[in-house]
């Protein structure tokens, strides 16, 4: 037989630990013999959606980075200033005067804005120190549509339009401005990156569109590798030897991205919004482009990352079996620390409680009620269980675990089965379920006593849920059909999240809201269907070794756990996931 090796001439590298990682390994493979799992090194790049500017605008210049922005100025033209925290925009301290078509340098707190139009082309320039801009000393040369990198104290301006296209750099000390080397191509609508003493001009137009690349050194411009996109009205961010360029006009707005390493661009993914005349900020890994122009003016945000991960080959494995076959089981813990409890054996309800060590399932104390298709959350040491089936009245029995024995806590306001649980022990939520017709309703415990909480906008029953009680998440179930669709609580509303790949029900959970996890279930048939949720959206992964519904589950996105449930019968199999992504720690991995 053809081995691996024969067709594509590498083996895998069998090792006892993971090895030092940079990024120049981007496609390694490796199998660590210690954890049993196939890992590969991979760069994930992609821009994001942030929050929209309060003022659309093109012709804006920003400072900053991607969770401390600055955008400032634009067409009008404006005075408007605004702070991006990583996730909004909120207003700054207006410039003195209203400008456009400017460039900016420097931080959040000690931004600097240069050259532009008010109602004619400017020298002024402009530093803010986080609420109030004031006045610097002037540019040598007025200019508008130029290049500039920095900070307040060694910021650099290049190129520009007066009447024509010019050359020229300058560089400011925090005070004024001086003569430094001329740039090799005249050029305006430029892009531009890096520091005084390292700057990075690149694309623009000259008599055309161009896409030269220049770097500075302090005193003199050197070329560059080109651009693989020529434009000009784009946007940077970054440094010499790590520069991101983005956005811009060739023939028509443009949303490629491309990134340097100091000597040669390469294509990265294009941003969601194509745009030109926007500002940008942040780094080749944590990027920021904002405003600009589409067919109007733009108020749109986009942050780009670049990240280095481990990713693990996503993977079920056999645990060991329980002592006590059922469905309709609760679970609390984590893969290595779990709690089973209730359910329903084939032919009785059952109060047992097993607790499982990451490997086999030891018998805890007994439930002082027994009954299937409860709520379950907690940990092994502090676990709750609430609701379920006595086959007829449903429950509001509530118990607390101590890690050997259940005692009374207080009854649920109303008795239900099937509902979603997240939480812990002192602060708990169950949602949705089963109490006489499916319901919405949301009950949260303090500890002692269960109150009402927001209601879904779905009623259903037969859902799972997962995260806690200020931040959870209930997905799936039932409601005259199987339901694809997600719900993120945070306290006290329900918000639609993004839907199941496969609407079902009898499924389990796991994880948090914006790292969840669902597996199992019904549609007309029994299920293994594992999804992950990333607080957006739902993606699916791979599949557990048994199909089966009503079954327990526990655990966290990249560490869950599966166990009982019915297949053809009811079952006492474990399965444990270990998901697809772990991102390496900064003492595992150089950038270099």
């Amino acid at each position: 037989m053809t081995t691996y090796n024969e067709l594509a001439g590498f083996r895998v590298n069998y090792v006892s630990s993971d090895p030092t990682l940079n990024s120049g390994n981007e496609g390694q493979v490796w199998y660590n013999s210690t954890s049993g799992t196939l890992k590969a090194l991979v760069q994930i790049k992609s821009w994001a959606a942030g929050g929209n500017m309060g003022t659309a605008r093109r012709f804006l210049a920003g400072a900053g980075t991607q969770t401390a922005g600055l955008g400032f100025g634009g067409n009008g033209p404006s005075n408007a200033t605004e702070e991006y925290n990583g996730s909004s925009w909120t207003a700054g301290g207006n410039l003195g005067t209203a400008t456009e078509q400017l460039a900016g340098a420097g931080l959040q707190t000690a931004g600097l804005v240069f050259g532009g139009r008010t109602t004619v082309v400017v020298a002024t320039t402009q530093e803010y120190d986080g609420s109030t801009w004031t006045n610097g000393g002037n540019m040598g040369t007025a200019r508008r549509y130029l290049g500039g990198c920095g900070l307040q104290t060694a910021g650099l301006a290049f190129g520009g339009f007066t009447t024509t296209g010019v050359n020229n750099t300058e560089e400011y000390d925090g005070s004024a401005w001086t003569g430094g080397g001329n740039m090799g191509t005249t050029r305006y609508y430029l892009g531009s990156a890096g520091t005084q003493t390292a700057g990075l001009g690149f694309g623009g137009y000259s008599t055309a569109n161009t896409n030269a690349t220049e770097e500075y050194d302090g005193s003199a411009w050197a070329t560059g590798g080109n651009m693989g996109t020529t434009r000009r009205s784009l946007s940077g961010a970054g440094l010499q030897t790590a520069g991101l360029a983005f956005g811009g006009f060739t023939t028509a707005n443009t949303a490629a991205t491309e990134q340097y390493d100091g000597s040669a661009w390469s294509n990265t993914t294009s941003m969601t919004t194509a745009r030109r005349n926007l500002a940008g900020a942040g780094t080749l890994q944590a990027g920021l482009g904002f405003g600009g122009y589409t067919t109007t003016a733009s108020a749109a945000t986009e942050e780009f990352t670049s990240s280095i991960n481990v990713t693990t080959a996503a993977a079920w494995a056999s645990g060991g079996n329980m002592g006590t076959a059922r469905s309709g089981i609760a679970g609390a813990g984590t893969q290595t620390v779990g709690l089973a409890f209730g359910g329903y054996n084939g032919t009785a309800n059952t109060g047992a409680t097993e607790e499982y060590d990451g490997s086999a399932w030891t018998t805890g104390g007994t439930m002082a009620t027994a009954r299937h298709n409860l709520g379950g959350c907690g940990t092994q040491t502090a676990g709750l269980g609430f609701g379920g089936n006595l086959i007829n009245p449903t429950s509001n029995a509530t118990e607390e675990y101590d890690g050997s024995a259940w005692t009374t806590g207080g009854n649920l306001a109303t008795a239900i089965l099937l509902s979603a649980s997240a939480g812990i022990q002192t602060a708990a939520l169950g949602a949705g379920g089963y109490i006489g017709p499916n319901t919405n309703i949301s009950q949260e415990y303090d500890g002692s006593t269960w109150t009402s909480g927001g209601n879904m906008a779905t009623t259903r029953r037969a859902l799972a849920g997962c995260g806690t009680q200020t931040s959870a998440l209930g997905f799936g179930g039932y409601s005259n059909t199987n339901l694809a669709s997600t719900e993120e609580y945070d306290g006290s509303t329900w918000t639609s999240g993004g839907n199941l790949a496969t609407a079902r029900r009898y499924l389990a959970g796991a994880g948090t809201q914006t790292t969840g996890l669902g597996f199992g279930g019904y549609t007309t048939t029994n299920q293994s269907v594992t999804e992950e949720y990333n607080g957006t959206s739902w993606t699916n992964s791979t599949n557990m070794g048994t199909a089966r519904r009503q079954l327990g589950g526990a655990g966290t996105q990249t560490a869950g756990l599966a166990f009982a449930g019915t297949v053809t019968a009811v079952s006492t199999a474990t399965e444990e996931y270990n998901g697809p992504f772990q991102t390496v720690t900064p003492s595992t991995l150089t950038t270099s």
